[in-house]
């Protein structure tokens, strides 16, 4: 016979679906979208795909499947890599699933990025750039939480949403195994009006601070004044999708 583990009266499964929900719902960027082909990605970043049968292009992806984001490292800035998403630091390598149940770490907040046990070192000397062409904000009407779809318009590409990178950081689980977060940060205004509840935004960085971006000699000063500086200067715009995406 099979029993349904519950807590008190309230079976378990139900309550990791309700804690999945309330993340989503209130979480700043654990979707996005990648949806360009190879080449496109190349001649954008001026990198190569080391292990291209990794990447398929997708329209979303929610980060709670712990899929592969592609990733540009800093020692390495003309290779792109997958990674998975949802970082793990290296003192956690041992007892990477005991890390994920206690820690979410699809994003990194940029605030305590340098006072974070599990971000600081990354944060030093594995920065990346995570490959994106959009991703899903959360916003609340009425109570309900409606997913909006960020892009940047662009006539270059046929879908209408030009490429773009998060910032992001790295770690190292095997040769060429890596895991990964986005950064995020305060809203400007445009975010703070369809992330209205919690007010973050993902930091897409300006593709002319890429290269600053992977500068070895950065102080922690100079790292702090990119990420508060450097969100693009480009316009988003973003428009409502179906709640089924939640699902």
């Amino acid at each position: 016979m099979n029993y349904l583990l519950k807590v008190g009266y309230f079976p378990l499964k139900k309550l990791i679906n309700l804690f999945k929900n309330y993340l989503y719902f209130s979480a700043m960027c654990y979707e996005v979208s990648s949806t360009k082909e190879i080449p496109e990605i190349i001649e954008y970043s001026n990198a190569e795909f080391e292990i291209p049968f990794e990447y398929e292009p997708f329209y979303h992806r929610s980060a709670f499947g712990y899929p592969n984001l592609q990733i540009i490292k800093m020692d390495a800035p003309d290779e792109i890599y997958p990674a998975t998403w949802g970082f793990v630091p290296e003192w956690a390598m041992e007892n990477i699933e005991g890390f994920r149940k206690k820690y979410p770490t699809f994003n990194a907040r940029s605030e305590t990025l340098f006072s974070s046990n599990t971000y600081k070192q990354s944060a030093r000397d594995k920065r990346c750039l995570i490959i994106a062409d959009g991703f899903f904000e959360p916003h609340k009407e009425n109570k309900i939480s409606i997913p909006n779809f960020c892009y940047i318009p662009s006539k270059k590409y046929k879908d209408g949403r030009d490429l773009f990178v998060f910032a992001g950081l790295y770690s190292e689980m095997d040769e060429f195994a890596y895991t990964c977060t986005i950064i995020t940060k305060e809203a400007n205004d445009f975010f703070a009006e369809i992330h209205n509840e919690k007010k973050r935004m993902p930091l897409v960085l300006d593709d002319d601070l890429k290269t600053e971006w992977f500068n070895d000699s950065l102080s922690e000063k100079n790292i702090k004044e990119l990420m508060l500086n450097g969100f693009t200067s480009k316009e988003f715009i973003a428009h409502p999708v179906s709640r089924d995406l939640y699902n």
